[in-house]
């Protein structure tokens, strides 16, 4: 799957995480499994604020833009994030998270 990211300015929290074709943002899930290759479903058909472009099957790869909020004075990854692809199930780290790190 392959992320990219609108910056936007909000308090609000984002979290996502992935299970195969579906992918589910802030405990929403959106099944994307039917989307056969080469063919697109418009932003404004899914009924989420944070899918905030077409989602298109490339080459087999789901292809979608989210919203990623950010407080005032982001750092420069939250400003201009790098598109991501996700290839394993689970929890996705958005540009600008905290991981932990086990000492």
């Amino acid at each position: 799957m392959h992320i990219s990211f609108s910056p936007q300015r909000r308090d609000d929290a984002l979290e996502v995480s992935k299970s195969g074709d579906v992918l589910t943002i802030n405990g929403e899930a959106y099944d994307f499994s039917p989307l056969p290759d080469g063919a697109t479903i418009p932003a404004g058909e899914i009924p989420c604020e944070w899918i905030v472009n077409d989602v298109e099957r490339i080459d087999g790869e789901i292809h979608l833009t989210l919203v990623l909020p950010h407080g005032p004075n982001p750092p420069e990854e939250v400003a201009f994030p790098e598109p991501i692809t996700v290839m394993e199930d689970g929890p996705i780290t958005l540009p600008g998270s905290v991981q932990d790190v086990d000492a």
